[in-house]
Formats: C-alpha cells, structure tokens, sequence
C-alpha cells in the first residue's frame, strides 16, 4: 500500500474563493494594511530604541511585541499577496512547514507577552513605590527570554508531530497559508495525537494566560477605584483598556477558532478570524495600544520636531 502513495512535495493554497475584481480589492486593501503594519510597529520600535525615557520594563515589553507583530504580517501576508493574485501558485513542503513553525512560535511568544505586559501593568498600578524592585531589568530579560524559548519550543513541538504524518494527497489547502488544522486535513493518517497536543496547547497557551490576565486586571480594577485623584484614575484606565483591547481581540479570535465547537461553513469563517488573528491585530496594536499612550506620543513629536529643526538647519 506505501508504494502506491505518492509522498506531496509542494501544496497550493486555495485562499479566498471569491472573483477576479474582489482578488484585486483586496490585493490593493491588505497591501495598504501591510505597509501601516509595518510602518506602525516600526515606528515603535525606532522610538522606543532612541527615546531614553522610554527604557522602563513597559516599553521593553511593547518593543518585543511589535517585533512579533511585524513577524507575524511578514510570515503570512505575502504569501496571501502572491496568492491573490496567482491563486495555483504553489508553497513547497518545507515553506509551508517553515510557515506554519514560524506562525506558531509568533502565536504563542505573543500569548506569553501579552501575560508578562498584564503583570507589568499590575505591578504599576498596585504596587507603585516596589515597582523597579519587583520588575528589575534582570527579571524583565528573563521574562522576556522564557517567552521567545516557549513559544518557539511548542511550536517545534506542533512541527514535528506534523512530520511524522504521511501527505500522500491531495496537496490543496483550502487557507490563505500553511495553519496547522488545515494542514491537518490532508495527512494521510490518523491526526488524533497531533489534534490532542493542539487541545493541550490551547489550555496552556490560552486560556492559562487569559485567566492570569483577568486576574492581574481584577486586582488593577479595584486598585484603580482607589485612586482618589481623578487624573491619575484616568490615565490607569486609559493604559489599562487599551491592554484589554489588544487582549480582547487576540484571545477572544484565536479561542474561537481552536476552541470553539465548529459551525456549518468551519473553513470560511475560520480565514474571516485568521485575517484579524494574524493580520488587523498586529495592524492594530501600535494604534490601540501604543501610540495612544502619552509617552509614546511625547516621544514622536520631539521625534518630528526634533527632524524638522534638523532640517531647518
């Protein structure tokens, strides 16, 4: 019976199946998004690396997560890009196992900030005058460190189990890139294990951290009651929903999408959660997140000001 299989040594992923004018709108439309994605993140990045005051735990946090943000739309939009516009376009084996690695690593390391961010934001709020004690630099590198390790080792985790798998055929992915469960679909082999270790990954990558960050941001709600002045509760609110949003968004989409009992159309509707799983949040966050903080936007205008005396001279 093996000498009958042909092994699959490249698939061709079928992404959205719409018309040749929608292809190109939304060629035009995600192109638009990648470039402020991109754009967005890097802005942070270069902000937060030239901006002295903006070398506090906090910002070494937001700096790791827009450099997952920015590897997110890098592993998965282009490819959506290509597609879009040449649909047979084919990903070899090792691509798409490369992209569905890199994907899961950037999932989970950004699983494990998003935590670490929520006990910064605890620790700020509720333990004001111990916060450089508690989270000293040595702890933040740790934190920050044990991320990128797990996330990347459970990812390889996932890879390998996969390799194991005979792809005998057919070689078409009904997604816009190489995501494990439709991978899955096309082993020619009982997936049970592959699809419990997912099961097991998701309590631990998912709702593990969401359970700490609800807990952190019951504890930074209560101290926020207690704030007495009403500017300094403004402010902690306004950092800490801002948070929630990020949270909200990336947790809630990525839960019911491995988590939730499937419906009728599973396939269709899981590329709808996919494109803000992995694509408008990371577009989102600098926006939502960090560019609305008042530090941060400090820091742009003598950025800007900073350019334009520059120029001036």
């Amino acid at each position: 019976m093996e000498t009958n299989q042909t092994m699959v040594t490249e698939f061709i992923l079928l992404g959205f199946h719409l018309g040749w004018r929608i292809h190109l709108f939304f060629f035009v439309l995600f192109s638009l998004c990648y470039t402020f994605t991109l754009l967005g993140n890097g802005v942070i990045l270069g902000l937060i690396s030239l901006e002295s005051r903006l070398h506090t735990p906090m910002y070494l946090f937001l700096s790791h997560l827009a450099i997952v943000d920015i590897a997110y739309a890098c592993n998965t939009v282009p490819q959506m890009l290509i597609n879009l516009l040449s649909p047979t376009k084919p990903i070899s084996f090792a691509g798409c196992m490369t992209q569905t690695f890199l994907f899961l690593s950037f999932a989970h390391i950004e699983c494990l900030l998003l935590v670490v961010m929520s006990y910064d934001r605890y620790v700020a709020i509720c333990h004001p005058l111990r916060y450089s004690t508690i989270l000293s630099w040595r702890l933040c590198v740790i934190l920050v460190v044990t991320s990128w390790a797990c996330g990347c080792l459970l990812a390889l985790v996932h890879v390998v189990l996969i390799l194991r798998l005979p792809f005998c055929g057919p070689h078409k992915i009904n997604h816009f890139f190489c995501e494990i469960l439709a991978v899955l679909k096309l082993a020619c082999a009982d997936t049970w294990l592959n699809q419990m270790v997912i099961f097991v990954a998701c309590m631990f990558i998912l709702v593990g951290p969401l359970s700490l960050v609800l807990v952190s941001y019951t504890c930074i709600l209560f101290a926020i009651l207690r704030i007495q002045s009403g500017e300094g509760r403004k402010k902690a609110f306004s950092t800490c929903s801002s948070h929630l949003c990020v949270v909200g968004l990336f947790f809630g989409s990525a839960i019911v999408m491995y988590m939730a009992p499937k419906s009728r159309h599973p396939e269709e509707q899981q590329k709808v959660l996919f494109l803000f799983y992995s694509f408008f949040n990371p577009m989102l966050n600098p926006l939502i997140y960090s560019l609305r903080n008042t530090d941060v936007k400090g820091a742009l205008r003598r950025a800007l000001f900073k350019e334009s005396h520059f120029q001036l001279g």
